[in-house]
């Protein structure tokens, strides 16, 4: 009969009582700290209502693949952003910037570039408590950083509003929902006018800038995340915008874009110095005018500054 090696049984029983000690010490902590709470401030496209600690900032990184097979010829496009989160003394008062990038291709054209840069100024006004949600308002400086005429920019200061609420369920549930506004006065977009005579004859079409319009945008939506354990959290978000938008011909056009994106998130640094969130969601498009699917890649990394 062939003998074991004392030496495999010895390793076996090392890594198993390593494997257990892991997951018995990560039962342990997310005993001592409810596993809703160990990650927060991590939605992909809903705004949780939870300002950044004092002496804590935050760096997100978000990447958006979207695909509307409606469009003839097929459009397929990538939305990149970066935001920095910054505390102002407290946690009553945060500041944030967010410099978005896009990339578009329909067919053959494509455009490409940074689009408008948004300014954010939020207040913690009212903090969670057992009774009552957190509530943070904020208001948004639209600058017009993207170009207007490759279509990435809108070319005018725009201003926005939103309010986020927040409330957890228990240990393991918490519950988001936001309502917001976004104003965007005397907008105007590149119009095809006559082609230039040459010679007697027609040339090439000559560009001109549409009547000044102002444009009101709505939004809504709503999300729910459960704690898998204080690592790993599911997320179903569902986001609806009443989109108020200028044609090619330069007139006002109005659409309902709802989405809905089943997620999850996971800490994979998860230290009192340092947390480092990873995400991965699919929205999916419930109206025509949405994109049909996407694929939605989050980053998120938080440390202290003082």
């Amino acid at each position: 009969m062939k003998k074991t090696d004392p030496g495999k049984r010895h390793r076996f029983f090392a890594l198993l009582c390593g494997v257990l000690g892991w997951v018995f010490g990560l039962t342990a902590e997310a005993a001592a700290a409810q596993p809703i709470e160990e990650i927060e401030d991590n939605s992909f496209l809903i705004e949780e209502a939870y300002n950044q600690e004092p002496g804590v900032v935050q760096h997100i990184f978000t990447g958006l693949y979207g695909e509307d097979r409606n469009s003839h010829p097929r459009q397929r496009s990538w939305d990149f952003s970066f935001t920095q989160e910054w505390p102002v003394f407290s946690q009553r008062h945060q500041f944030s910037y967010t410099i978005p990038f896009s990339f578009t291709r329909e067919g053959r054209e494509h455009q490409e570039g940074i689009g408008d840069i948004q300014v954010h100024y939020r207040l913690q006004a009212l903090e969670e408590k057992e009774r009552r949600p957190a509530f943070a308002p904020r208001f948004s400086l639209i600058i017009p950083t993207g170009g207007r005429d490759e279509g990435i920019g809108n070319g005018v200061v725009g201003y926005q509003w939103s309010l986020p609420f927040s409330k957890k369920m228990g240990a393991r549930v918490a519950l988001h929902a936001n309502l917001g506004l976004t104003y965007l006065p005397d907008t105007r977009v590149p119009v095809e006018g006559e082609p230039a005579a040459v010679g007697g004859e027609g040339g090439a079409p000559t560009w001109r800038l549409s009547p000044e319009h102002s444009l009101v945008s709505y939004n809504l939506g709503a999300s729910a995340i459960v704690a898998l354990s204080f690592r790993v959290h599911l997320l179903l978000e569902w986001v609806g915008t009443f989109e108020e938008s200028l044609n090619p011909q330069g007139r006002k056009e109005h659409a309902f874009n709802a989405v809905i994106a089943p997620g999850v998130r996971a800490a994979v640094v998860n230290k009192d110095a340092l947390q480092i969130v990873l995400g991965v969601a699919m929205p999916l498009g419930l109206t025509r005018s949405a994109d049909d699917y996407g694929v939605f890649l989050y980053c998120s990394i938080e440390h202290n500054f003082l």
